[in-house]
């Protein structure tokens, strides 16, 4: 199967590298190889012969702009696909992306995910929970020298690998026309993940709660968690992080 994978991030590149393993005929196509989705350029290239489009990008902005991003660019690929003829068209979202009306990503994605069921190939939606690589980088945004303030705020974190395995199958499978949701095999609250985070690196601060902290302040109840019916991954984040 001639497989194009859109975006070479974090889960762009394992993915295609998994793809590869299972003997599938790969194309990356992002920046780097002159494939640009605000403008449309190198699509065609990219798309030629391609009987699935695994779309892995992510906007640059987390702010306002990420809905034109995602807007123009679902558009450009969707109208590339139909010209290469291309059968399945698969997106990577988020858990609960819909239950989060505050965060102007959230809600582009939801625009992106729209844009895809209203376009003209039979579609899947691969909704996961927040990756483990991320984590850190999430309490780097409310930390300083003496402490980590994060919110309460429940989580399911999954490794990437588990993401990309979950993908993998989708993007050679039948279309689902509809969404899977993907989580790790465990729910803890934010601050307890900073706490097991902290510990398994040596260090010694503490985590305060602090529900106006960071970006999931934002975030009511548990609409990030998965609900009835999700593939659950088997990477343990303490597992991950003993590694």
């Amino acid at each position: 199967m001639k497989i194009t994978v859109i975006g070479t991030g974090l889960i762009g590149s394992q993915l295609a590298a998994e793809l590869t393993a299972r003997g599938h005929a790969v194309t990356s196509a992002s920046l780097s190889s002159g494939v640009d989705l605000l403008t449309g350029a190198g699509l065609d290239t990219a798309l030629a012969g391609a009987e699935v489009v695994v779309n892995a990008t992510n906007s640059p902005t987390f702010d306002e702009q990420s809905i034109a991003f995602f807007r123009t660019t679902v558009g450009n690929l969707l109208a590339a696909g139909e010209r290469a003829g291309v059968r399945h068209q698969v997106v990577l979202s988020i858990v609960g992306v819909d239950r989060v009306p505050d965060l102007d990503y959230y809600r582009a994605k939801v625009l992106q995910e729209e844009l895809l069921r209203g376009g003209p190939t039979p579609y899947s939606i691969v909704r996961a929970t927040q990756f483990f690589e991320f984590m850190e980088p999430t309490m780097a945004w409310t930390s300083d020298e003496s402490a980590v303030r994060l919110p309460a705020t429940p989580l399911r974190p999954i490794a990437s690998r588990d993401v990309v395995d979950a993908l993998a199958d989708v993007a050679t499978g039948a279309p689902l026309g509809g969404v899977l949701e993907v989580a790790g095999p465990d729910t803890f609250p934010l601050d307890e993940i900073g706490r097991m985070t902290l510990a398994a690196r040596g260090d010694r601060r503490p985590v305060v709660v602090d529900d106006r902290a960071g970006l999931f302040a934002a975030v009511p109840g548990d609409v990030l968690t998965p609900g009835p019916g999700a593939r659950i991954a088997p990477t343990r984040y303490r597992d991950w992080l003993n590694g």
